[in-house]
């Protein structure tokens, strides 16, 4: 009996908590609710910006697929341009390598026709001056060795080539060389050979026996045509006894001679054999001449050695004729020396060495 009161208490109060939970449901339920609300909001707006997103990236996808498509065109093109360019490379490389080739090829031959003008030249100046040499050689005249000389050195000034400086140089010292020099008289010593010649069947030979005074007295008179004069004081046949007696006297003296023998050939010489001695002498002063026309000018020397030489040997030194003979000989010899034209010697080595190429 007593513990009824407490439970009815005890339902009193759980009456008025029914209406605090029902509250509490129903603010759990709208915040649920939202919540939700909110959720879907949130949704809503996700899936629009994943929408968005979508669109943005397949918009960028088609972009980069059109761009990976114009970049696999244009690395094509790029590619076919590269090959082409390549192509075209090769092409201006082949035809650079061929205008190199060319021009090589027409400077070895601009080259080639300077050398063979410069040889042309050098050739053609080379004959002049040797047959100008041989023509100054017949002629015996410096004029020709001067005209080719002045010709060919205008000739090189004009081609103005320094290989040929050289030349040119050598061409101006023989030509002040040839222009210094003096022509010997070829006609005075043609002269004084021609003297010789008349004046050998003159020359006394080493072997000759003198005459005595009175047969020489004699043969002058015979020689003058002068007639034969007598003392005044002497008849005439007494005249003629005394120059008897001057003749046998003279020719008796000239029985004994005695002399040095330096040269036994020349006294060994027969009295017939004297004829050739000095037709040969003159034969040898004849071909001295003529070589000297010819301007064999060492044959000429050689011929008036050999001369000088027979002179020397088989003709009396002592005599007049023969000094005199001997002193021509020497005079003609020094004379050949200074009638030697001068040469071309060294323009001639120097056109050589042009020709050569050195």
């Amino acid at each position: 009996m007593s513990s009824a009161p407490p439970t009815d208490t005890t339902a009193e109060a759980a009456v008025p908590a029914a209406p605090a939970r029902a509250q509490e449901g129903r603010t759990l339920v709208y915040a649920v609710g939202a919540v939700a609300a909110v959720s879907l909001a949130a949704n809503a707006l996700l899936w629009q910006k994943l929408g968005t997103i979508q669109e943005t990236l397949a918009r960028q996808s088609q972009e980069a697929t059109t761009q990976a498509v114009e970049a696999r065109t244009l690395a094509r093109q790029a590619q076919e341009l590269a090959s082409e360019t390549g192509t075209r490379l090769t092409v201006q490389e082949t035809r650079v390598n061929e205008v190199a080739l060319q021009r090589s090829q027409l400077e070895e031959l601009m080259q080639s026709l300077s050398r063979s003008r410069d040889e042309n030249l050098v050739v053609d100046i080379e004959s002049s001056l040797r047959l100008a040499q041989q023509q100054a050689q017949l002629t015996g005249s410096l004029e020709p060795l001067v005209a080719a000389l002045k010709t060919a050195q205008q000739r090189i000034e004009r081609a103005a080539q320094p290989r040929l400086a050289p030349v040119q140089r050598a061409i101006g010292r023989d030509l002040e060389r040839i222009t210094s020099a003096t022509a010997a008289d070829t006609t005075g010593l043609l002269s004084r050979l021609d003297d010789l010649v008349r004046q050998v069947d003159e020359l006394p030979l080493q072997n000759a026996v003198a005459q005595a005074a009175a047969t020489r007295r004699m043969n002058a008179r015979a020689a003058s045509d002068a007639p034969l004069s007598a003392p005044a004081d002497l008849p005439w046949w007494q005249a003629t006894l005394q120059r008897g007696w001057e003749v046998v006297r003279d020719e008796a003296r000239g029985l004994v001679r005695v002399s040095r023998i330096d040269q036994p050939d020349a006294i060994l010489v027969a009295p017939d054999q004297a004829f050739f001695l000095r037709e040969n002498l003159k034969l040898k002063l004849l071909n001295a001449r003529l070589a000297l026309l010819a301007r064999q000018i060492d044959s000429a020397r050689a011929d008036l050695a050999a001369a000088s030489a027979a002179v020397n040997k088989y003709f009396d030194p002592a005599s007049r004729r023969t000094q005199s003979a001997a002193t021509a000989l020497q005079q003609a010899q020094a004379h050949m020396k200074a009638i030697e034209l001068p040469r071309l010697d060294e323009t001639l080595a120097a056109l050589s060495t042009a020709a050569a190429g050195r």
